[in-house]
């Protein structure tokens, strides 16, 4: 009987032990497949750390009174790289622009450069913000003056009687002021008594003297603010004397205004008091206008002719009155300008070309005599960019260098005197020269770095520094 209950005993002791073994067996499955236990932790693996910073856009230059969008992003150290969005800083001294910490949009304050600064934590990384003057666009007119700045506002200045100011008034004005609260301007041009211009919706609007309808609103109303023409989109526009060009975004030609000399180019010599259209050609570009002629280029490089050729301004040889445009000769063209009697073209081959009156030497040839067709001006094939005035013409060469010559009696060449040139000579030795335009008597000029020169006649108030005395060089206006 103590045998038997030995044996039970030892039986019961090795299913308890094997009972502990499967269980022991059991506990190490679910320990290593993870599950069946509170403390077990998954290895995780470090998130990468910022190496470094690159801002975008690197060393960006903006005008006057212009802001700029900066972002980031950011390298690290597993090999990627992403934008960042968390934890950015930006910073800037604030003398020439200040910056919005939390957005990166930079504001200009004054012209200069600025460091701008991006920093997490202890990694940053700096760009350079440059400002530079706000000055874009120019148009000197018969004895007023446009100028556009790169924030879309226009400012205007001058001889106002007729409203070519489009201040609402007829008063004068010798200092450079904001034409209304508008700044959605793109492209000016000023005729003697009358302003054209576009808006940034390709709208075209005019103000000024209307007496031959050059104001192209079916009238013959001065208008003393800017007023809107018809419902069309247009990409070019030229102003003369009395009458006005435009080409329409389709490439189509229209013209209105003054046009006994047949300066509009339909056929007649009667006046038009909304624009026209011109011939049925779709690949008009560029326009310019002079007194009583106009001049215009094709997508072609062709440049045509028509109105007024008494002294040859036209450039088709001897016929007096040219009534619808007509080529002028076979070659292509970059730049053309028409001034009051006068022409001037670049070929494509940088050569530049003058025709028309020379009574002032405004052709550049060296004589005082008219030319019927272009002729070249001497041998160099580096020139850039023309502007015709009344009697002076300007030209811009590819080195950014500014020349200049015909009549000077009041400094309108910018050469220090009031001497007559017939031939073209430099204007000082800055090579950085982007825009000139020449009005009647004056002529304003944008260099590369946005600033803003005139110089000339001043008795009307037309170089808009609050004086109105003649400068016989390119000055600064501040």
């Amino acid at each position: 009987m103590q045998t038997m209950h030995r044996a039970i005993q030892l039986a019961n002791s090795y299913r308890l032990a094997w009972h502990l073994a499967l269980f022991l067996l059991f506990a190490a499955i679910l320990s290593a497949c993870g599950g069946g236990s509170k403390d077990a932790t998954t290895p995780t693996t470090p998130a990468p750390s910022l190496v470094s910073i690159t801002i975008s856009p690197a060393n960006p230059t903006i005008s006057l009174g212009l802001t700029q969008q900066f972002t980031a992003s950011g390298s690290y150290s597993d090999g990627s790289s992403a934008a960042i969005t968390k934890d950015l800083v930006w910073s800037a001294p604030g003398t020439v622009a200040s910056i919005v910490q939390t957005t990166g949009v930079a504001t200009s304050k004054a012209i200069g450069s600025e460091t701008i600064t991006a920093t997490v934590g202890k990694i940053t990384s700096t760009t350079k913000l440059n400002v530079q003057a706000p000055y874009v666009g120019i148009a000197a007119g018969g004895s007023h003056s446009l100028i556009l700045k790169a924030n879309g506002s226009l400012l205007s200045t001058g001889l106002n009687r007729t409203g070519q100011l489009g201040n609402g008034t007829a008063n004068d004005q010798a200092d450079l002021l904001q034409l209304g609260t508008v700044s959605t301007w793109t492209l000016v041009a000023a005729g003697e008594f009358h302003t054209v211009a576009l808006r940034s919706d390709a709208s075209l609007w005019t103000w000024g003297f209307n007496q031959n309808g050059q104001l192209g609103d079916a009238s013959f109303v001065d208008k003393l603010n800017p007023t809107k023409i018809g419902s069309g989109t247009w990409s070019a526009i030229a102003a003369g004397k009395s009458h006005t060009l435009a080409v329409k975004k389709d490439g189509t030609l229209w013209a209105w205004g003054r046009n006994f000399n047949g300066q509009l180019g339909d056929g007649t010599v009667i006046d038009r008091i909304e624009p026209v259209q011109i011939g049925t050609a779709k690949n008009w570009t560029t326009v310019t206008a002079g007194a009583s002629h106009s001049i215009a280029r094709r997508a072609d490089g062709t440049i045509w002719g028509w109105g007024n050729n008494s002294n040859g301004q036209v450039g088709v040889g001897p016929s007096l009155t040219v009534l619808s445009p007509t080529q002028i000769g076979t070659a292509t063209w970059v730049s053309i300008s028409a001034g009051q009697n006068h022409s001037l073209g670049i070929r494509a081959d940088g050569a530049l070309f003058t025709w028309g009156g020379n009574d002032a030497g405004q052709l550049g040839n060296g004589a005082l005599s008219d030319r019927l067709n272009p002729s070249q001006i001497g041998t160099q094939t580096t020139w850039a960019l023309v502007s015709a005035g009344s009697k002076h013409s300007l030209a811009l060469k590819t080195d950014g260098s500014l020349w200049s010559w015909g009549l000077n009696v009041d400094g309108q060449l910018g050469l220090g005197d009031t001497l007559n040139q017939l031939a073209p000579i430099q204007i000082g030795d800055a090579k950085n020269w982007k825009a000139v335009s020449a009005g009647q008597f004056h002529t304003l000029g944008i260099k590369t770095d946005g600033t803003l020169w005139i110089w000339g006649r001043n008795i009307e108030g037309q170089l808009g520094n609050g004086k109105r005395t003649n400068l016989a060089v390119p000055t600064p206006l501040l």
